[in-house]
């Protein structure tokens, strides 16, 4: 005998436990938009920001806004600080959500969380990018590597005294990275400027 089907809010509440979901979500899925309204009426989802939307009880870990703007922003890398952040290399919690997108993208209009973007094109665009999985949600971001090269190329927006730091931890915590560096560096076009510091440190 075949398994019933499963309901539309079964099928609603599979799709939430991996994570945000997006209202468009329940279009590829076949479901009407109508049930979010009323599962957030009963206390089982809150509306997090404007088609964004996740169980009420679901955990919130420390990097929540990144899934977040994953979810919203599907063509950003989450980079810089933020990336920073994830990886290891400081110890200090960005005000923002950091992303990097293509140079002629439209920029994103989120509410919530906020952002701070920067742009690029070819390499060094693409250059470096992992997926990591946060709270069900899949999350571009840079790698180690290529997250201090971009300290140093977006090194006005971010400081130098942020890109050194990273530079330091990179190295104590990647010995055998330098070829990385040096390739996301290039990437960049920042190797040459990178490089006195580089030698002073390695």
């Amino acid at each position: 005998m075949d398994a019933p089907l499963p309901s539309k809010v079964e099928s609603l509440l599979r799709l939430a436990r991996k994570g945000p979901l997006r209202a468009r979500d329940l279009d590829q899925a076949d479901i009407p938009r109508a049930y979010l309204q009323r599962l957030c009426e009963r206390g089982v989802l809150e509306r997090v920001d404007r088609g964004l939307y996740r169980l009420a009880d679901a955990p919130v870990t420390e990097f929540h806004s990144l899934a977040e703007v994953a979810a919203r922003v599907l063509h950003a890398t989450i980079c810089l600080l933020s990336a920073l952040q994830v990886h290891g290399l400081t110890t200090e919690a960005p005000h923002a959500v950091w992303i990097l997108i293509d140079r002629h993208a439209r920029s994103p209009r989120l509410s919530y969380p906020k952002i701070e973007v920067v742009r690029a094109s070819g390499a060094a665009r693409d250059h470096g990018t992992e997926t990591r999985v946060i709270e069900g949600q899949d999350v571009r971001m840079t790698t180690p590597a290529k997250t201090v090269a971009d300290c140093f190329r977006y090194r006005r927006r971010v400081g130098l005294d942020i890109a050194l730091d990273a530079l330091r931890d990179y190295l104590d915590q990647h010995r055998g990275g330098i070829d990385a560096l040096v390739e996301a560096a290039r990437a960049n076009r920042v190797y040459t400027r990178m490089r006195p510091y580089l030698e002073a440190l390695a």
